[in-house]
């Protein structure tokens, strides 16, 4: 429930344009977004899901993907290492921490970077919902048995490749409904508002076909390819982590 009420608000964010709306000042934005993701770790922590060990990880998730974002800040054309974090946190942790995750990496990295800008809210529920999209499925695959794996399978990887290359271009889609609006009055392309919400969807599926859909495939490529060379060792190291961190009563 908590991720659902959250991501209502993301999609509001994320559906003006299609709405004939217009956001009146990119600072309330970037508060609803921070105050959301402070919100869920709030709740996190008070319903005793997230504790300091959670929080470190979530911190360490963060100032990797900051230094990896730093080491190669516009990536190889839309391709960025930082989701590969993002990506395997959630499939170990759950949809929550992949979240916290994908936000919190978004936020220190942007600040790190110097990144900070009128996108940021955007990038702050994109990339959380990265994190919830691999935690959904790696419940789907194991029911989070992960816990008690020493090795991921087959299987764990090719399912998060999966997500990696599906996520990889969600994510470029979504950043394109903030793009989008700065092309406002472009013939075919830019956004209108006011049009039917057809024409309005029309619109911009043309413009994401004729700007971003070569850009994000390097994106999703790369995301799959590191999962797969990668995510073995980061997945295993997690599961040890999350069985270190998981307390169970026996009778």
């Amino acid at each position: 429930m908590r991720l659902t009420l959250l991501s209502l608000v993301g999609l509001v964010l994320f559906a003006w344009p299609f709405l004939g709306g217009s956001i009146a000042s990119d600072v309330p934005a970037l508060a609803v977004a921070l105050g959301s993701l402070g919100a869920l770790l709030v709740v996190e922590v008070g319903a005793r899901r997230l504790d300091s060990r959670g929080i470190a990880l979530l911190a360490a998730i963060a100032a990797l993907d900051a230094g990896l974002r730093l080491a190669l800040v516009t990536g190889i054309g839309g391709f960025s290492p930082i989701f590969f974090l993002i990506l395997c946190a959630g499939y170990a942790f759950g949809p929550a921490f992949g979240f916290e995750a994908g936000a919190l990496a978004l936020v220190v990295s942007a600040i790190a970077t110097g990144g900070v800008g009128p996108w940021l809210p955007y990038q702050v529920f994109a990339a959380g919902w990265v994190g919830v999209a691999a935690g959904v499925a790696g419940g789907l695959v194991a029911g989070y048995r992960r816990r008690r794996l020493a090795v991921p399978t087959r299987t764990d990887l090719l399912v998060l490749a999966g997500v990696g290359l599906v996520t990889g271009f969600a994510y470029g889609a979504l950043m394109d409904a903030w793009d989008w609006t700065f092309f406002a009055g472009s013939p075919d392309l830019g956004w209108v508002p006011g049009l039917p919400l057809a024409e309005t969807v029309a619109r911009f599926v043309r413009f994401y076909l004729v700007t971003s859909l070569a850009y994000d495939s390097l994106r999703a490529i790369g995301n799959a390819v590191l999962v797969l060379a990668l995510g073995a060792p980061i997945l295993a190291a997690l599961g040890r982590l999350r069985r270190r961190m998981t307390f169970e009563v026996v009778a």
